[in-house]
């Protein structure tokens, strides 16, 4: 038998296969929770130095030409993604680096007055997470819950972090900050418990699949971005007649934006929109419905299967 030293094993998330779980049920019979994370970021044209990522691929500062290609989303690309998605009504789960509410007003009450659900994408997405200490983290995500209070009245309920960068301890202060769901977690097509040390924590599934940043910047066609939604939502719809799957769509104004790719997520959100048993929802959404219905019945079967009674907390 394999020995797997406890330190190695994973902390945060039960082993749990498909085949062995309880059934999801969404709403109203639907297969698929199909959510949209459109990303609205600010990049500061001189960011502050961090000590392990540099945020810009060339050096030195300032990096004009990545910055001027993300501020061309926020000056353009977001009002043309922003006409599409309002032919379909679409309320989406922006991941808002939480900056924009300041530096672009405009975009801001665009999302308001859509009834938009905020996502933390941390303040600015030329700062990250990684570098900062325990109590700095804490900070920040007190600093992100009074500006979404601020500027939304909305309660902050997940976070997907700045360039999708963590600590060790990301998941217990977001569950201490009273945060739902934890959006980095890409490694599934239902949500699943996250092991925190107090509280309760959920993994909501995002992308990298269908991620137009990973997809578009390795020269794919957009065509082909299209075609990959259309079959991944084939899939998850077939087998979500079984138990139910998300699906999520995060996409980048800069890019998705542009005059050459908006109607492609016309093609994708008509496709989409044809079939029935489809929930147009949000990430906190499925969160909360995850956490009221699935989520004990969840951790229960993991502890079932590894054979030991381990819940939803992580010790240490």
């Amino acid at each position: 038998m394999i020995h797997i030293p406890a330190e190695l094993a994973p902390a945060r998330v039960d082993y749990l296969p498909m085949i062995r779980r309880p059934r999801i049920e969404w709403p109203d019979g639907a297969r698929v929770a199909f959510w949209i994370a459109p990303n609205i970021e600010h990049y500061e044209y001189l960011p502050p130095r961090d000590p392990k990522r540099n945020p810009w691929v060339r050096t030195p500062h300032p990096e004009v030409q990545g910055y001027s290609q993300r501020d061309y989303g926020n000056r353009v690309g977001f009002w043309r993604m922003l006409d599409v998605l309002d032919r379909y009504e679409t309320r989406c789960t922006v991941s808002l680096n939480l900056a924009v509410f300041e530096h672009y007003p405009e975009i801001g009450e665009a999302m308001m007055s859509r009834r938009w659900e905020v996502m933390s994408h941390g303040i600015y997405n030329t700062r990250y997470i990684t570098s900062m200490s325990e109590q700095e983290e804490r900070e920040f995500l007190l600093e992100s819950i009074e500006t979404m209070q601020r500027h939304t009245g909305q309660p902050l309920k997940g976070m997907l972090a700045p360039a999708v960068g963590n600590n060790l301890r990301t998941p217990d202060l977001l569950a201490e900050a009273g945060l739902l769901y934890h959006a980095d977690w890409m490694h599934d097509d239902q949500p699943v418990p996250l092991r925190v040390k107090q509280g309760r924590l959920v993994s909501i599934p995002y992308s990298i699949e269908l991620n137009d940043v990973p997809v578009f910047l390795t020269n794919a066609d957009v065509a082909d971005f299209a075609a990959n939604a259309k079959a991944q939502f084939d899939t998850l719809y077939r087998e979500g007649a079984d138990s139910g799957r998300v699906m999520c769509l995060a996409i980048h104004p800069y890019l998705m934006g542009t005059p050459q790719r908006a109607r492609y997520l016309d093609e994708i959100l008509e496709y989409i929109h044809r079939h029935e048993h489809v929930w147009h929802t949000t990430a906190g959404d499925i969160a909360e419905h995850f956490l009221e219905h699935s989520y004990d019945e969840f951790v229960a079967s993991a502890a079932a299967l590894t054979g030991e009674h381990i819940g939803h907390e992580r010790q240490g």
